[in-house]
């Protein structure tokens, strides 16, 4: 589904004021829609598992599932629920759910992933103050991140010393020399097509360099739309995107660090290297916040064409460029909004920028110059007024959506009792002292 009217620029200039209802469509938009770098006429009718709100109207009820938080681990449940359903529901009216190493997918499809009652995925690995403090002792954020370093004790060849001291203390300090605790992401999709991923967050161990893994991870994935999204604090990154991934959308999400965070903030990788394979990678970013923390790679990118539109970075004093294009990379950059003092471009290796006028640089006046050719994509799209952009998005991306019409929202809260059969959301007779969501007399409860 395509937005379908596009401003003109005289118009624009008349606007004053916009809300996230004139851009913010709730249905999937840019490059998730297409499946053609040029040509707008080859379209990909991007469905998810059949819906992309709630209720899912239209989706057989055997297909949708609703998972509650249990305070433990639920890798494999979360695994089980995708693998075997087309509509997985995250309610987190009972907590976060708690996730031991990356949940990995390969060659799925069709799928969509949705959060309601403020919905957390979280690993339960994440840095601590005697970690921060033991790599403070051994001066690590001084060391180099391009040589200098060794062979662990697990017989691991590190080739920087940041890297290799920070991994020979924890392991040290914890004894793992299996290092499981570098696997702490949430989702890795390799192979994966027609995700649709909505008002989730994603809360990661803190960002530390240990080669480790990022909060979400597309390999090779396409047609896929991440919306009204929360990321922070990834291992290694909040959100890459890599390896033939083709054709996908970001939008209104919010990209993140907090005081987790130790070194390597580098939140948004497209193409890992490179020698990634040319024709792939073509990416829309719109209406999101790269936000507080934020280092580096908003998004670096290689390769693809890659649509910056109407983002807005308040990342004030990152240390590195925050939109970066690399090698055979086509960028068109328009209507984002950079506050003062936002370390906001620099490009090495592209192939073409098209770096349009609508863009604001707080305090400054210098706009950088374009490269090669003028960079156009194959979709419709409404630009906002960039003046609209830090409002509009500071109060409406991340996992902010409601969903009124669910029918699991706002269930009474009631504790166990004895005196009356009870039932799962299938209809299936259980125990009475089942904890989640079940059918007592006909009415749905959440039982503790």
């Amino acid at each position: 589904m395509k937005l379908r009217y596009v401003l003109s620029s005289a118009l624009m200039s008349l606007a004053l004021t916009a809300t996230a209802s004139d851009y913010d469509q709730q249905s999937p938009f840019g490059f998730c829609t297409v499946a053609s770098r040029t040509d707008k006429s080859v379209t990909y009718d991007i469905t998810g598992g059949g819906c992309y709100t709630l209720p899912a109207t239209g989706v057989s009820e055997d297909k949708v599932i609703t998972l509650t938080a249990t305070g433990v681990d639920q890798k494999t449940e979360i695994y089980n629920a995708i693998s075997n359903h087309s509509v997985i529901i995250f309610d987190g009216s009972a907590g976060d759910f708690i996730v031991s190493s990356t949940i990995s997918f390969n060659s799925i499809k069709n799928k969509t992933l949705i959060g309601i009652n403020n919905a957390r995925l979280c690993t339960s690995w994440y840095v601590t103050d005697d970690i921060r403090k033991a790599l403070d002792d051994a001066g690590v954020p001084g060391m180099s991140t391009s040589g200098g370093g060794g062979t662990l004790p697990n017989g691991t060849s590190v080739a920087e010393q940041a890297e290799y001291n920070t991994r020979l203390i924890i392991m040290n300090m914890y004894g793992d020399k299996t290092e499981a605790y570098r696997n702490s992401g949430i989702f890795y999709f390799k192979n994966c097509q027609n995700l649709i991923i909505r008002n989730l967050s994603f809360v990661g161990p803190g960002s530390i360099d240990v080669g480790g893994s990022d909060l979400v991870s597309f390999y090779g994935t396409k047609n896929s739309w991440v919306d009204h999204c929360d990321f922070a604090d990834g291992m290694d990154g909040n959100f890459d995107i890599t390896q033939k991934s083709d054709f996908n959308t970001v939008s209104w999400c919010i990209f993140r660090y907090t005081e987790r965070a130790y070194m390597h903030q580098n939140t948004n990788l497209v193409g890992s290297s490179d020698s990634e394979a040319v024709g792939f990678l073509n990416t829309t970013y719109a209406f999101n916040n790269w936000s507080k923390g934020c280092k580096a790679r908003m998004p670096m990118a290689r390769v693809g064409k890659i649509h910056m539109l109407n983002n807005y970075y308040d990342c004030t004093g990152n240390g590195s460029n925050a939109i970066n294009p690399r090698k055979n990379s086509e960028f068109l950059i328009e209507g984002n909004y950079f506050e003062k003092n936002v370390k906001y471009y620099g490009q090495n290796g592209a192939t073409a920028v098209t770096w349009s006028t609508t863009n604001h640089i707080e305090g400054s006046s210098v706009q950088p110059s374009n490269v090669g050719s003028t960079v156009t994509v194959p979709y419709d799209y409404t630009e906002a007024p960039v003046n609209t952009v830090p409002e509009m998005v500071k109060t409406n991306a991340g996992a902010t959506l409601t969903f009124q019409e669910s029918a699991i929202e706002e269930i009474p809260v009631q504790r166990r009792t004895s005196d009356s059969y009870t039932y799962n959301i299938m209809g299936q007779r259980v125990s009475n002292d089942t904890r989640g969501i079940v059918i007592k007399n006909g009415k749905k409860y959440f039982q503790r």
